[in-house]
């Protein structure tokens, strides 16, 4: 993949500098335990921050980052700490995202970020009835408790992009929450692979008795969400300027500009259902130039839709 994932990463940048502003000289190790993340994942976000900060972007307006033996240091980024002037839609929406924040792992739940969102819900009224949630987690604790004892368990488990339910013996490695929804890292004994499985689409779990080695394998997080395998099917689109959400939201393999400013992008999907919603939902804004087959199916599912609501 030639991007990361921009969503997840300025989520987490959103909820490590607060941190480090409250925290200046905080340990790369310390801080990336706290976060969940690998040091050298945590170097790569950090090289991000001295592009954020406030207009007109000069470099005093830029968050200055200095890591010095080890330790991390912000400057220019006093702002955390001003009071806003908001509008109320403006505020709620603050505070949901911010709720949201305080679910990711690391999060300072008594921090200076929970402490500005008291004080916004107070002036704001009715804030406390308000609720955050990163997707359903019906089964998030008998999951995290599998995976903190290196249990294997049986799982019903709803896949999206072929809609159907299929059980599986995993073994779960970790349980987390990224870009909004709580994850599990396995090994899927049915695919006989590493699999990455969303917690609000397990439907049921149960305990097989059996336990695994939780170091026999790296898992499928390494560096990151989603690892496409060579067997998985690369997808060549033409995206017109209102489809350049697509590589920021989806893995891609490679993203090129054409001279008329549309994007040509090959992406990985593996799923046909999935990519006959996508390329739906894109319309004319999407062209696929290759591979020939998609075309058709893309166009099958197009009379499909016409039929229906014929």
């Amino acid at each position: 993949m030639t991007r990361p994932d921009a969503a997840v990463r300025l989520r987490r940048l959103l909820t490590i500098i607060p941190w480090i502003v409250d925290h200046q000289g905080s340990g790369l190790d310390d801080l990336a335990a706290r976060f969940g993340l690998t040091v050298a994942e945590l170097e790569r976000d950090l090289e991000l921050v001295p592009f954020c900060g406030l207009p007109p972007y000069t470099p005093d307006r830029l968050i200055d980052c200095e890591i010095v033996d080890g330790r991390v240091y912000l400057r220019f980024a006093e702002y955390f700490g001003r009071p806003l002037r908001l509008t109320p839609a403006e505020g709620f929406s603050l505070l949901a995202a911010g709720q949201a924040l305080l679910a990711v792992p690391g999060a300072d739940e008594n921090g200076s970020l929970a402490s500005a969102l008291g004080k916004l819900a107070g002036v704001l009224g009715g804030g406390d009835g308000m609720a955050v949630e990163l997707g359903a987690a019906r089964y998030l604790d008998p999951l995290r408790a599998a995976a903190s004892a290196s249990e294997r368990v049986e799982i019903d488990y709803y896949t999206f992009g072929r809609d159907e339910v299929t059980t599986r013996r995993i073994d779960p490695r970790a349980v987390f929450a990224a870009a909004g929804q709580w994850y599990v890292d396995a090994y899927c004994h049915r695919a006989e692979d590493d699999r990455l499985f969303r917690v609000d689409r397990v439907r049921g779990v149960r305990p097989t008795g059996e336990h695994f080695d939780p170091a026999a394998s790296a898992g499928a997080t390494e560096g990151g969400l989603f690892h496409p395998r060579p067997s998985d099917r690369r997808v060549t689109l033409l995206l017109n300027a209102d489809a350049r959400w697509v590589p920021e939201s989806y893995p891609v393999e490679s993203v090129q500009e054409t001279p008329d400013g549309r994007l040509r992008v090959v992406l990985v999907a593996n799923e046909r259902a999935w990519l006959e919603r996508l390329l739906l939902r894109l319309g004319p804004s999407a062209e696929v130039l290759e591979p020939a087959e998609v075309r058709a199916e893309a166009e099958e599912a197009a009379r499909r839709l016409l039929v229906r609501y014929g």
